[in-house]
């Protein structure tokens, strides 16, 4: 396929298929991202009826090559953080304004980024294609857009010292919240990263961990991928965040690293009133529901495996701010 016929193309998928990297593309042509997670975008692409008769199927050699002939905006911003804890609330806010564009939790994106685990994409092969698929992902459609903001998956805090040999000079910020009310979320509704083996490979997972009681195998989880949020701050710097300081801290301690203006911080924080998942209802603070409605075993395995990780991150972060 000719380079120029990729304008209007996204990346949607990127597989190993006989040992050679594949990728599929799929038709967005000016649509801006706006939906809560990348794979809301695809799944209302894929309704298109030229999008169900026509898909594109290319080698990664593609993918690279599209780079060099259309570059798209380098990031700005990585988002890493701890799930269930306002990262797709601040994507949303962000998602609004015509100068950024949001990239949530981009499929792709996550397929290169552990590919190193169970296969032979890495080294400098990896760095280039991860390179590549985000300058694909992060072409301009719109004119106004000048910034690239990345939120990756809760998982992919391990990959972030991969992101940082990319792309040293992008500024990122890790985001927490309060254990317990996590670990509560994912009890009721568990994210792919708390289900055993749904993910794939992840040094998140532990040989020893038993997926039983739900509680533990949570609360285990969430400590690590706390405890490795303090760490990667100790040694690659970043901001924290806790959930705590949102939606306010796009006026405030956010508001250099995302370059915002005075009407854009306006126009962002209209959002926050919104559901960040479902943009069509309003937003209900659940807070104290989900502690109210933690139990004494989920209760004692958060205070076991998460809640000094925890403290951790809420020191580093008050040094941070001073």
């Amino acid at each position: 396929m000719a380079q120029e016929d990729m304008h209007g193309w996204l990346p949607i998928r990127a597989w190993l298929n006989d040992g050679e990297w594949r990728v599929d593309w799929c038709w967005f042509g000016e649509q801006r991202l706006i939906q809560p997670f990348y794979r809301d975008e695809v799944d209302l692409a894929l309704r298109l009826p030229f999008n169900q008769a026509f898909r594109r199927d290319t080698p990664l050699a593609a993918l690279l090559g599209w780079t060099a002939a259309s570059p798209g905006l380098p990031p700005t911003v990585f988002i890493f953080h701890a799930s269930r804890c306002g990262s797709t609330l601040l994507a949303q806010m962000l998602a609004r304004l015509d100068s950024h564009i949001v990239l949530s939790e981009p499929p792709p994106l996550d397929q290169l980024l552990r590919a190193h685990y169970a296969s032979r994409l890495g080294g400098a092969e990896q760095n280039a294609a991860i390179g590549a698929m985000l300058s694909a992902l992060g072409q301009r459609r719109d004119s106004q857009a000048s910034r690239l903001v990345v939120k990756l998956d809760a998982w992919n805090l391990y990959e972030l010292p991969l992101l940082h040999r990319c792309f040293p000079d992008t500024p990122w910020l890790s985001l927490y919240r309060d254990p317990l009310e996590i670990a509560a979320s994912h009890l009721q509704q568990p994210g792919m990263h708390m289900v055993p083996g749904l993910i794939g490979e992840s040094p998140l997972h532990q040989a020893d961990e038993a997926p039983t009681p739900r509680e533990e195998f949570i609360a285990r989880r969430l400590g690590r991928l706390l405890q490795a949020a303090a760490d990667l701050h100790r040694q690659h710097g970043g901001l924290l965040l806790n959930y705590s300081e949102l939606p306010m801290a796009l006026g405030g301690r956010l508001r250099t690293m995302f370059g915002l203006e005075a009407g854009q911080i306006a126009a962002a924080l209209e959002g926050s009133g919104l559901n960040a998942k479902r943009p069509e209802q309003a937003f209900a603070a659940d807070t104290q529901r989900k502690r109210d409605g933690a139990s004494t075993l989920l209760r004692e395995a958060v205070s076991r495996w998460a809640e000094a990780p925890y403290r951790d991150l809420e020191a580093l972060r008050l040094q941070q701010q001073g």
